[in-house]
């Protein structure tokens, strides 16, 4: 796949920093701690770190554009850790919840358990998980070679719960980008090993 987001982040960035994501986020914000740490993977502009911020949470992110990175610590004044999410060690930046908003529509269905591990591997037992992903079938390679993975609700259920990711919130709404797409968002919680083996 073309880097779309390492050639083009400013184009990216005014393209998705005005969204209001108040409506995607206010599910999390509700199971979450005052105060609480917060890795934002795949943050481009820093529009939901700032949001975040402004209520008073611990927000980092993690960027594999160096170009959205650096925009995003202007937009927030937060550290931002540039890498690839598929060879990270999670375990260096520990958090109570993680932040996957839009940042997981270009993996594969067959790799997503395996990021997904990864990605906790940094998660408090019973930290918090936010997903967005896109509804539908297939794939879709759109104008500027970016390759989209579609999901189904019930698929990606299993995924999760085979990754001992418990749903506690659920929403689907339209793209304030599109106006077409449809997103899929999910509020969840990393159960304790326990409760796994039980």
């Amino acid at each position: 796949m073309p880097d779309y987001y390492q050639a083009h982040p400013k184009a990216y960035h005014q393209k998705t920093v005005c969204i209001d994501p108040t409506s995607f986020l206010e599910p999390l914000q509700k199971h979450l701690e005052p105060g609480c740490r917060i890795l934002d993977i795949g943050c481009g502009s820093g529009r939901d770190m700032r949001w975040l911020k402004k209520r008073g949470f611990n927000a980092m992110g993690f960027e594999r554009s160096a170009g959205l990175a650096e925009l995003a610590r202007q937009n927030t004044g937060c550290e931002v850790i540039e890498g690839d999410f598929e060879d990270f060690d999670f375990t260096e930046c520990p958090s109570d919840a993680v932040l996957c908003v839009g940042s997981l529509v270009h993996v594969h269905h067959e790799k997503l358990p395996a990021i997904l591990s990864r990605v906790m591997a940094g998660l408090k037992q019973g930290g918090k998980v936010m997903i967005t992903v896109k509804q539908g079938h297939g794939t879709h390679t759109d104008e500027f070679g970016r390759v989209f993975h579609y999901w189904q609700d019930n698929a990606i259920r299993i995924v999760f719960a085979e990754q001992g990711l418990a749903v506690l919130d659920f929403a689907e709404q339209v793209s304030k980008t599109t106006g077409a797409d449809i997103w899929l968002g999910y509020v969840l919680n990393k159960q304790d090993c326990l409760k796994q083996k039980s």
